[in-house]
């Protein structure tokens, strides 16, 4: 089925990947200083309004300076897709390059880069009678269950999907459900045309993983004391969110949410925070290792920005003043 949707009609485009806590912003400003671009936030949580201490939103100043796209534009009671994210993010690109800037799409959800880059299999439109009875069974039985049933029927979504990521987990199973097809089985057949070009793309990585754990741990810390769980009191206190919304599937908040119902102590939720951020940053980089034409780069070296800088000019895009 060929794609009709918008897409970027041409300029640079350089992606900026990395698991959490790599440092991936920090190297976004450096470039930023240097080279005329704007940010395209490629993060499942930026997308969410009231989400700021626990996804580490880049603070208002910081978006006055540098624009960023992407970010704030959910209510936390919607759902925000991968084709969703598509459509914007192209929308994004061409205004940016209309604009004579580079686009610099910068985060760690690998489904959305994955999206942009080859485009989307024509999948089928929900149908809320089979996810309703899905969403049961899994309220029922659990995820592994449903996980082990799509393991059983499609293992190349299986593979993909965590066991707890409930919304991918149903959609594959629905998928499957309504079509009689593996989900993985459309995703390989799927036009791969999204872009016009190629995206230089970069891939920042921890010297070590005890290293990236250890950033992980100091990062969530930080994240208490700017006062992650006054953050996810005030969601909870709005009355119209639950758990099962996606937005609170961001790494952290279920943990501290179940802390503010006296279901764990400060150190249980403490550590359940730390183990998910360092879950999330393996099953990153586990996505990062099938990225092809990928160039990689340590997020500690004292050259970073210099080393970054250079592969940018040594692509055929136009001469900026480095």
């Amino acid at each position: 089925m060929q794609d009709n949707s918008a897409r970027a009609q041409g300029g640079p485009i350089i992606f900026l990947m990395g698991p959490t806590g790599v440092g991936k912003t920090g190297a976004a400003i450096a470039l930023a200083a240097r080279l005329p671009l704007e940010i395209v936030s490629v993060d499942s949580a930026l997308v969410y309004r009231g989400l700021d201490v626990g996804s580490a939103k880049p603070n208002p100043a910081l978006r006055r300076d540098i624009p960023h796209h992407l970010i704030d534009i959910c209510a936390p009671t919607e759902r925000y897709s991968a084709a969703r994210f598509r459509a914007d993010a192209l929308a994004c690109i061409n205004g940016i390059h209309a604009r004579g800037k580079i686009a610099l799409l910068v985060g760690g959800t690998g489904l959305y880069f994955r999206a942009l880059e080859h485009g989307l299999a024509p999948l089928p439109p929900a149908e809320a009678v089979v996810r309703e009875r899905l969403a049961e069974e899994l309220r029922e039985f659990g995820n592994l269950a449903l996980h082990n049933r799509l393991a059983a029927v499609d293992p190349g979504a299986a593979a993909r999907i965590h066991p707890n990521d409930p919304q991918r987990l149903i959609r594959a199973l629905e998928v499957f459900q309504l079509t009689g097809a593996p989900m993985s089985q459309l995703w390989d057949a799927q036009q791969l045309d999204a872009l016009p070009q190629p995206p230089l793309k970069l891939i920042l990585l921890p010297t070590e993983r005890p290293v990236l754990h250890a950033r992980i741990a100091r990062r969530f810390d930080d994240m208490l004391e700017r006062g992650f769980i006054n953050e996810v009191a005030g969601l909870r206190a709005r009355g119209d969110l639950s758990l099962d919304n996606p937005a609170l599937r961001a790494v952290g908040y279920r943990a501290i949410w179940h802390y503010l119902d006296g279901q764990v102590s400060f150190a249980e939720m403490r550590e359940q925070g730390i183990a998910a951020s360092r879950q999330l940053a393996k099953r990153q980089l586990t996505w990062l290792r099938r990225e092809t034409q990928a160039r990689g780069f340590v997020s500690d070296s004292a050259s970073l920005s210099t080393d970054l800088l250079a592969a940018i000019a040594a692509r055929d895009f136009q001469t900026f003043e480095i």
